[in-house]
C-alpha cells in the first residue's frame, strides 16, 4: 500500500547495531548514503534509507540504526522502540509530567514518547534535540483525538523502516500552533502524568521534535538529494547521497537548479491538463507519484497493491509545478502496471498511485535529479527558505 506522510508538510528494516562513542568530529563529511532497497523487512520499494546514530546527550553511550526513512514531508527524528537500545532522557512538561506525541501522516499516526538525544549523520551533529520514540511501550493507552487519526504506526511492519527522518522546508514539526492552549492547538503533543491519562498540551517551540539539519554547526541551511537515473522496467536498487547544506560546500551549489518557493503551508501548485492543483508536494517519503482518482486519470487500480494504478500499458504524463514566486518546472512522469513488477525490484520510477483532487510527488520524481530543499528563514544563494529546487 502506499506509504506517504504529511502533517504541516511525512512516511524495510535494517539492524540496528551499538557503537562505543559517537564521533565529536563534524568536519569529516557532509554527506552519507542514501540507498533505496526493500528496507530491513525487504518489504518495501521506492524507499530512501540512511543509518543515524543516537546517543544519550553529552555521552559517548551511542547506538548507530540503519533503517531510517528519509522524508522530505515531514519534520524530526522517529524511531521504533523496538530498535532503540539506548536510555534516552524523558521530557517532561508542566508538572513534571511526560511528553507524548502524536503525529498524523496521510496513511496513519506514530504514538510515543518525546525524548532527547544527541544525534550525528556522517559528520554533522546536533546535540540535546527532541526525537519521538514510536511504540506503546510505555504510554499503551492511545488517547481518542489520536487514534481518530487512522492506524497506529509502531511496528517494523507497519513502518517498513527502524524510523523516519523528517527533513522538510520547516524547523519544528508542528510550530506556533502547538504553542496555544485550547482549541486552537491541533492536538499533536500530549501530557501524561499517568500511563493511561494523556491530555492535549501546548508545546513551546524549543520543546518541539525539530529538523536535526537546524541544529548543525554548519551545513544547516537544508539538504540536497541525488539520486541516479532508474530503468524505466525497474530494477534491483539504487545508491545515491544525501548532502547536508545549500551553497556551504562545493558538493552542495546550486548551479542552474530552479527555485521554487513554497506556500504557507509548504505546498507548491501542480499544472495538470490545464487545471491548477495547489495543494502539491514534493515528499521522498511516498513511494510513488499519487494523483488525482482512476475517474480524473482513467487509470485503473491494482487489484494486489493497494493505492496504485495498474494499467494495461505504460502511460506518459506531463506537469508542471510552479512555486508560489511564479517559477515552474516542466516534468514528465509515467504510470505502469505496479502488480507486474518484479518482487526484487525495489527501485520503481513509474509507481502511480491515487490522491484524489491533487498531487504528492513522491519518490519517482527525484530519480536522475539533484533536489534542494532549503529550510524556512534560513539564508542560501537561492534566497531564503523555505523552497524546494531542481
Amino acid at each position: 500500500m502506499p506509504r506517504f506522510l504529511v502533517f504541516g508538510a511525512l512516511l524495510l528494516v535494517a539492524q540496528a547495531t551499538s557503537t562505543p562513542q559517537c564521533d565529536n568530529n563534524n568536519s569529516t563529511s557532509n554527506t552519507t548514503p542514501l540507498v533505496v532497497n526493500g528496507g530491513p523487512s525487504n518489504n518495501g520499494f521506492n524507499e530512501p534509507f540512511v543509518s543515524v546514530t543516537v546517543c544519550v546527550p553529552g555521552t559517548s553511550n551511542c547506538q548507530t540504526i540503519d533503517g531510517i526513512l528519509v522524508d522530505t514531508g515531514s519534520v524530526g527524528l522517529r524511531v521504533l522502540s523496538s530498535a532503540l537500545r539506548v536510555p534516552l532522557p524523558q521530557q517532561t512538561g508542566a508538572g513534571g509530567a511526560p511528553v507524548v506525541e502524536c503525529l498524523p501522516f496521510v496513511d496513519g499516526f506514530t504514538w510515543g514518547p518525546v525524548q532527547t538525544a544527541d544525534l550525528q549523520i556522517a559528520g554533522e551533529r546536533a546535540s540535546s534535540i527532541p526525537i519521538q520514540v514510536i511504540g506503546v511501550d510505555r504510554f499503551p493507552t492511545i488517547p481518542n483525538g489520536c487514534s481518530s487519526q487512522g492506524s497506529s504506526e509502531e511496528t517494523q511492519d507497519d513502518l517498513a523502516a527502524n524510523g523516519i527522518l523528517g527533513l522538510g522546508s520547516f524547523i519544528q514539526d508542528c510550530g506556533s500552533a502547538c504553542t496555544f492552549s485550547g482549541s486552537a492547538n491541533p492536538g499533536l503533543y500530549y501530557a501524561c502524568p499517568t500511563p493511561s491519562n494523556c491530555q492535549v498540551t501546548s508545546q513551546s517551540l524549543a520543546s518541539q521534535v525539530v529538523n536535526p539539519v537546524a541544529r548543525f554547526s554548519s551545513d544547516n541551511n537544508g539538504i540536497v538529494i541525488q539520486l541516479p537515473e532508474v530503468a524505466p522496467t525497474g530494477q534491483p536498487g539504487a545508491v545515491g547521497s544525501l548532502i547536508f547544506g545549500i551553497g556551504t560546500q562545493a558538493n552542495n551549489d546550486l548551479k542552474s537548479a530552479r527555485v521554487l518557493t513554497l506556500d504557507a503551508s509548504g505546498n507548491v501548485t501542480t499544472i495538470f491538463n490545464g487545471t491548477a492543483y495547489r495543494n502539491s508536494f514534493i515528499d521522498s517519503g511516498s513511494n510513488g507519484t499519487f494523483f488525482l482518482d482512476s475517474g480524473a486519470t482513467g487509470l485503473p487500480e491494482c487489484r494486489r497493491s493497494t493505492g496504485f494504478y495498474c494499467p494495461p500499458t505504460r502511460q506518459s504524463f506531463s506537469a508542471t509545478i510552479v512555486g508560489a514566486n511564479n517559477i515552474s518546472v516542466p516534468v514528465s512522469f509515467g504510470a505502469a502496471n505496479v502488480d507486474a513488477v518484479n518482487d526484487t525490484f525495489t527501485a520503481f520510477p513509474d509507481a502511480a498511485g491515487s490522491n484524489p483532487g491533487g498531487f504528492d510527488w513522491g519518490l519517482p520524481l527525484l530519480f536522475g535529479r539533484t533536489f534542494f530543499s532549503a529550510i524556512e528563514g534560513r539564508s542560501t544563494p537561492g534566497g531564503n527558505g523555505p523552497y524546494w529546487a531542481f
